[in-house]
């Protein structure tokens, strides 16, 4: 939640922030993804910044990571702790403030209406084109809330377009099924996922010619033809990983095959399409059990 000054007009997170005034022990980080419809991100810690009564003209979805914070809704006080889901309507006024001295960490996404429906849509196939309505403004759902961080980090850490593509995408869509009033979303989840063998062979053979190349989930899709939640929904049905899991599966193969041949692991992630070397590290040791340098030595001493 972002202050407003000392009226309610709507304000985005970017002017918001920008008259926020931090102490010593504060701090805040504000980011955009524009691929998901100029979604404005804030990620902070607050110990004794007070919110403003204030609004936005979109939704406000975030998660408490440590602490509690306060704020008053509809005349209602509230109180947010790890675990909590928050999710505050467009133009409805809302403060907020650290509860207990030692503040408050949280991470925030302000998602357009464009978006939430463009996501509703795609998870109910044009079903439900309005924007979403939830059931409350607090839920304490902590395998929400750590699905939603995931997402935020993706986004903050720059990961690579189909993870954190897909990481968004899933983290609404849960939010839509768990806590939306349209039971569209949660029928659709509620069904096991048709076996969609064509359309996951259109995506299984683009990611492997593609692995290196920074592949979106919509582009993903378009190439499977079938929506974005089925298609995550039909590869792990089909794979038992999602599109994002198997794409690092190949990079990680493709890698490992560099490294036998002496390949430093530097030049092998760039080359198979990782983010940077430790990114690769992150990957590989996942996989392998080892690190890639110590894979390469490894396999040099033979």
């Amino acid at each position: 939640m972002a202050n407003a000054g000392r009226n309610t007009a709507p304000q985005t997170q970017s002017s918001a922030l920008a008259r926020t005034p931090l102490d010593a022990h504060e701090r805040a980080r504000f980011f955009v993804s524009e691929r998901h419809h100029g979604l404005e991100c804030l990620t902070a810690t607050f110990r004794t910044h007070v919110y403003a009564p204030h609004t936005h003209d979109t939704y406000v979805v975030g998660i408490i990571e440590a602490g509690c914070e306060t704020f008053r809704v509809n005349g209602t006080q509230l109180y947010a702790g790890p675990g909590d889901v928050c999710v505050v309507p467009p133009e409805v006024v809302h403060d907020g403030e650290p509860y207990g001295v030692s503040g408050y960490a949280y991470r925030m996404t302000y998602p357009s209406l464009g978006l939430m429906q463009a996501v509703a849509e795609d998870a109910t196939e044009g079903r439900s084109r309005e924007p979403p309505v939830f059931s409350g403004i607090l839920m304490h759902d902590p395998a929400l809330a750590a699905e939603i961080a995931r997402a935020h980090r993706a986004a903050d850490a720059g990961a690579p377009a189909l993870e954190t593509d897909q990481r968004l995408h899933v983290a609404f869509v849960k939010l839509f099924a768990r806590h939306g009033r349209d039971g569209a979303v949660r029928g659709r989840l509620d069904r096991d996922p048709p076996a969609e063998r064509g359309p996951v062979a259109r995506a299984l053979a683009f990611l492997d010619a593609h692995f290196a190349e920074d592949i979106d989930l919509a582009r993903l899709a378009g190439v499977a033809g079938i929506p974005r939640t089925r298609l995550i929904r039909a590869m792990a049905r089909e794979t038992g990983l999602t599109p994002h899991a198997w794409l690092t599966d190949r990079r990680v193969r493709a890698a490992r095959r560099m490294l036998l041949d002496g390949t430093p692991p530097a030049e092998a992630a760039l080359t198979c399409g990782f983010c940077d070397q430790s990114h690769l590290n992150r990957a590989f040791k996942a996989r392998v059990g080892v690190a890639p340098g110590s894979f390469r030595a490894a396999a040099r001493a033979r």
